[in-house]
């Protein structure tokens, strides 16, 4: 038999893709309910609109992945979801769709014309890894803040993981996924009765023009989406090694998020972080078979959308603990490989660092999240050290050219 197909070859992936996805879904579908419920949907709506998304992240993931070999994750903007919570009061759900369309529109020409990958191309790895470790740093120390009430849960999931490292390093986040619903079954924390299987049907909403809702709902969703979600989940993908079609993936993406937002295409965008779950020895020790692991989320992401109608209820079967110690963990090899990365060049330490702690802070100025504010202080505290560097070296007798008039 092949070795690439057989069951232990594909099991590793295949957790990796599914953790992926359901540290995603866990982590942000109840944010993304609630920006569709503030532009007035209903229930019906709200289902089909969830529907639509799975199967729209399922085809962009599996298209990307299978086509480029490459672990290329999809995702719905969860920053830009946010937002949204607080932007769409005051707009009609017909309105919402407009923005949702235009901003499709702003990334399909990004991707077109080439100059958000001409942009990621001049940011130095160590900002932009300082950046991503930054962002994996609240999952990190989340996987320890949300379990007091949980210690059991907690406890079965850790030490399942930490001799999982011992024994079967590819194996241990399977078994900490295992461990823990064990664990929290036991202790009458897993609330299987909360979910019951709805197909939704898609549902059509007629976009309504509005100059308004594109200037102040469709323009920071865009700006949002780029700074927090792209930007990271292509540095994420540059720094496992991989070389993403940046342009492509906006072209994909945009057009989809353009053509589908009518039935609830929302905003489609890489993964900024839950893809960090797919990049990793864990997912698959050769980096060239990693995109079985984004193949196998792709699947997953399908048979969450043949169940939108009911996704939000059934999230709620496991605790959040657990799901922060998941999330935490799973992404623990993706964080240490990004504050390597970033603390590589000794020049550029102290500006990385500065990228890495105003990410991590978490601030938000006009909108924008910590992601782009990090990388923007952290590359201008670069530059202006570099200059007065040149300029001291130039100034004295380190000049060779000065040294030898």
């Amino acid at each position: 038999m092949n070795k690439g197909f057989s069951i232990s070859g594909f099991l590793p992936p295949a957790t990796a893709g599914v953790v992926a996805v359901l540290v995603g879904y866990t982590g942000a579908a109840i944010i993304v309910v609630q920006a569709f419920e503030a532009a007035g949907a209903s229930a019906a709506v709200v289902g089909s609109w969830m529907t639509v998304l799975g199967w729209s992240m399922a085809a962009s993931t599996l298209g990307l992945s299978l086509w480029y070999r490459q672990p290329i994750l999809t995702a719905w903007s969860t920053p830009g979801a946010a937002l949204l919570v607080v932007g769409l009061h005051g707009h009609s759900l017909g309105e919402a769709v407009a923005a949702f369309m235009f901003c499709g529109a702003l990334t399909l020409i990004c991707g077109v014309t080439g100059v958000f990958a001409r942009l990621m191309a001049r940011v130095p790895r160590s900002l932009a890894s300082a950046m991503l470790a930054g962002v994996l740093l609240e999952f990190g120390l989340g996987a320890f803040n949300t379990g007091s009430n949980d210690g059991w849960i907690m406890a079965a999931a850790l030490s399942t993981w930490l001799l999982g490292r011992r024994v079967a390093p590819r194996y241990a986040v399977l078994a900490m996924l295992v461990a823990g619903v064990t664990a929290a079954f036991l202790d009458g924390h897993l609330a299987i009765a909360g979910f019951h299987g709805v197909i939704a049907t898609p549902t059509v909403v007629a976009p309504v023009f509005s100059l308004s809702a594109w200037l102040g709902i469709g323009v920071p969703l865009f700006v949002v989406t780029m700074a927090s979600q792209n930007a990271p989940g292509v540095a994420m993908l540059e720094n496992a090694g991989y070389r993403p079609p940046v342009s492509v993936i906006l072209v994909v993406t945009g057009a989809m998020t353009l053509l589908l937002a009518p039935v609830g295409g929302f905003v489609l965008c890489l993964a900024a972080i839950t893809a960090g779950i797919c990049l990793t020895d864990d997912a698959h020790e050769d980096p060239a078979r990693r995109y079985l692991a984004t193949a196998a989320a792709g699947l997953a992401y399908a048979l969450a959308g043949v169940f939108g109608g009911s996704i939000a209820t059934g999230l709620q079967a496991l605790p959040a603990s657990l799901v922060a110690i998941l999330a935490g963990l799973a992404l623990l090899p993706a964080m240490a490989g990004s504050l390597a990365a970033a603390m590589q060049e000794a020049r550029d330490r102290d500006a990385a660092t500065l990228t890495f702690l105003v990410t991590a802070s978490g601030i938000h100025i006009a909108g924008i999240g910590a992601p782009f504010w990090g990388l923007a202080t952290g590359g201008v505290a670069l530059g202006v050290w570099r200059v007065q560097t040149r300029r001291t070296l130039t100034g004295g007798v380190h000049d060779p050219s000065r040294s030898q008039r």
